[in-house]
């Protein structure tokens, strides 16, 4: 089965201001988009808004941004991800989005670390 190509315009956009990362795929994921570059997520589209992969380590800068969280409602619960919203202005330009892109896609690349080994306890 053949996949429809996507013409939304705010998803092009998207793609086209993280084209500094290289080539961006978008795939249709839970009435939203999800948005990759060499097969690592670093963006989803939900309710017609952007949000770039984040981090522990990277959050502290998003939020001075004004960056907002990526959260949602489940059995109750609000749930939060690992995604925020880049500054407005932002979404002007691949010029002004390149330095959201680049932290969004090395907390991508961390997320695709493994997790370090723990040592067992040692058998005395």
């Amino acid at each position: 089965m053949a996949t429809r190509p996507i013409t939304d315009p705010f998803v092009l956009h998207a793609c086209e201001l993280l084209s500094c990362l290289g080539p961006c795929k978008a795939t249709r994921m839970f009435g939203g988009f999800g948005l990759s570059v060499d097969g690592m997520n670093v963006a989803i589209i939900a309710w017609d808004t952007l949000f770039l992969k984040t981090n522990a380590e990277t959050e502290p800068q998003w939020l001075a941004a004004g960056g907002r969280p990526f959260q949602y409602e489940a059995k109750g619960k609000s749930m939060r991800l690992h995604y925020h919203t880049p500054p407005e202005d932002a979404l002007e330009s691949p010029a002004l989005m390149a330095p959201w892109a680049r932290l969004a896609l090395g907390a991508a690349v961390a997320a695709r670390k493994p997790a370090p080994q723990r040592k067992k306890p040692s058998a005395r």
